[in-house]
């Protein structure tokens, strides 16, 4: 079990570094290749973060959008926000 999760660690790592080299070279990119990025590094880490959240014995479903943990939004169903204390936004530049 140590040495797969050994291999699961190596590869998000592996993986993260990779996408950060990609955005310090593309600040300048346009945002769907920012999303294709996204969605590249959550097809390889999605999977090994629910696996590791299943294996710590999490309820099915725990998970929030997106596959990780807690990123449901607070207990009782109240959207992050709600209150009026928003969390940081990105503007966009046309």
């Amino acid at each position: 079990m140590f040495l797969l999760v050994e291999n699961d660690r190596k590869t998000v790592v592996e993986k993260c570094n990779e996408t950060i080299k990609w955005l310090d070279a593309n600040q300048l990119a346009e945002k769907e290749e920012y999303e294709d990025k996204q969605k590249e590094l959550e097809k390889i880490c999605n999977p090994i973060i629910t696996k590791l959240y299943g294996a710590a014995g999490a309820p099915p479903g725990a998970a929030g959008p997106g596959g990780f943990p807690g990123a449901g939004g607070p207990p009782g169903g109240a959207a992050a926000g709600a209150g009026g204390a928003a969390g940081p936004t990105i503007e966009e530049v046309d």
